[in-house]
């Protein structure tokens, strides 16, 4: 969430901002921000002027009952004053109230070297590592790769629908080796903490991190309460969600807390399956595990200290580089542009991995830096050398996205005989086994 005093001290500028990002509609209605503002300020200074007038009144009728005097006039203005800052006060709330809505579907200013641009088009490629394969044979994609080896889209089909995978046997394996080789390298070489979280979270969380309010229709919704007669009875209903990333749940482990400045940086890492309905993606990605609604992903996040904030996003970026490098998958590191980034980053770089089949780069890692947006949502502070609470700011990436990884490692490493090379960094995770082959 932007402070609010941005937009009273400066908002030609928060709104020249938000503009770069290119959305159809305007994020800010500035006419009914200016008009809640206008009256926000007008109550409260008639507020001001009230409880003034009620200190005078209250210690004129101090001292007429001092003296024995009749004060019942002045008691019936006083009763008068506070009706009316009763009143001020719950419409002063309900002012409070939209603002604060109005500022929870504002996302975040984009930092100034971010370059301007409408869409993906936009994006600024910052540097490549790695050759794509020259194949001497035609190139299969991972569906057709992935099927004699265990990758089952007909029985996760029947089981819950389109974009889900069930994997068996080897392939299994080494999905599951990704993610153990992903935790080990972000925990053993750069000093990350192994969490586990829960799967499930509350709205609170959501709010925290920024999904929610804005893209509800994005998540997958549980809703635990009492049985009634048309079911669970909504009053009576938790409102809770299946994580879209491990994000959620790493970045509100510190949600209202004061944290002592010798504890930062904190970084934080879990590997996690994540559910995202995908609404609004018909038609795309349908094949395989490009675009799924539930997949595997190893998540990075970092607290850190407002002035190295910076520095820690650039720093996540190669550990999630570091990830691709070790198995030799050629990748790309791309700057995005203010209208392609997500709604809490203020700057964000994406790692694309080459996918030989689309003869294409594809995301495999965004990495955010969201400076003080969530920490401000989730009220998450550290105690400053001058001992005032300042809040802190929040970093996310991928380290990486699991499934992506495994499309990425078939398609790369594929032989003419269908069958794949296992990258060495995973054979200890695969018991020594250096080729899937049926």
């Amino acid at each position: 969430m932007l402070d609010i005093n941005l937009l009273r001290k400066d908002l030609a500028h928060v709104v020249a901002r938000l503009e770069t990002r290119k959305s159809p509609q305007p994020f800010l209605d500035v006419d009914r921000y200016g008009a809640l503002e206008s009256e926000r300020k007008a109550i409260q200074t008639r507020t001001e002027e009230l409880q003034a007038q009620r200190n005078s009144l209250s210690k004129a009728i101090g001292r007429k009952k001092g003296k024995g005097e009749d004060a019942s006039a002045e008691m019936a203005e006083v009763g008068d004053i506070g009706d009316a800052l009763k009143a001020s006060s719950e419409r002063l709330d309900a002012i409070q109230a939209e603002l604060s809505t109005l500022l929870m579907g504002l996302p975040n200013l984009p930092q100034a070297d971010v370059p301007v641009g409408p869409d993906e088009a936009a994006n600024v490629e910052v540097r490549r590592w790695g050759t794509p394969r020259a194949f001497d044979f035609a190139v299969k994609d991972h569906v057709d790769l992935g099927g004699p080896l265990g990758m089952d889209f007909e029985t996760a089909g029947k089981l819950s629908g389109a974009r889900f995978s069930f994997l068996r046997g080897p392939i299994a394996r080494l999905h599951r080796a990704l993610a153990q080789f992903m935790l080990d390298v972000q925990t053993e070489e750069h000093g990350y903490t192994e969490c586990y979280t829960p799967y499930i979270v509350n709205r609170e969380a959501l709010e925290g991190t920024s999904q929610l309010p804005k893209f509800k229709d994005q998540m997958f919704w549980v809703y635990r309460g009492e049985e009634g007669e048309g079911g669970i009875a909504e009053a009576a209903a938790t409102e809770q969600y299946l994580i879209s990333t491990s994000e959620i749940s790493l970045t509100n482990s510190v949600r209202e807390e004061i944290i002592a400045a010798d504890r930062l940086p904190i970084r934080l890492t879990a590997h996690s399956p994540c559910f995202r309905s995908e609404a609004g993606s018909a038609g795309r990605d349908t094949r395989g595990m490009i675009r799924q609604h539930q997949f595997d992903k190893v998540e990075m996040v970092q607290i850190v200290r407002p002035d190295a904030s910076n520095a820690a996003l650039e720093e996540m970026v190669g550990h999630a580089e570091a990830i691709l490098r070790k198995l030799e998958l050629p990748y790309r590191v791309v700057l995005l542009s203010t209208g392609d980034m997500g709604f809490s980053a203020s700057k964000t770089y994406d790692l694309e991995v080459w996918v030989p089949a689309q003869n294409a780069y594809r995301e495999i890692s965004s990495c955010s830096n969201c400076d003080a947006f969530q920490a401000r949502r989730m009220q998450a502070r550290y105690k400053n050398e001058q001992g005032r609470n300042e809040l802190v700011h929040t970093l996310n990436g991928s380290g990486l996205a699991v499934g992506r990884a495994l499309v990425a490692v078939l398609e790369n490493c594929q032989n003419a005989d269908g069958s794949v090379t296992v990258p060495e960094a995973l054979r200890p995770y695969m018991r020594g086994l250096a080729v899937l082959k049926v």
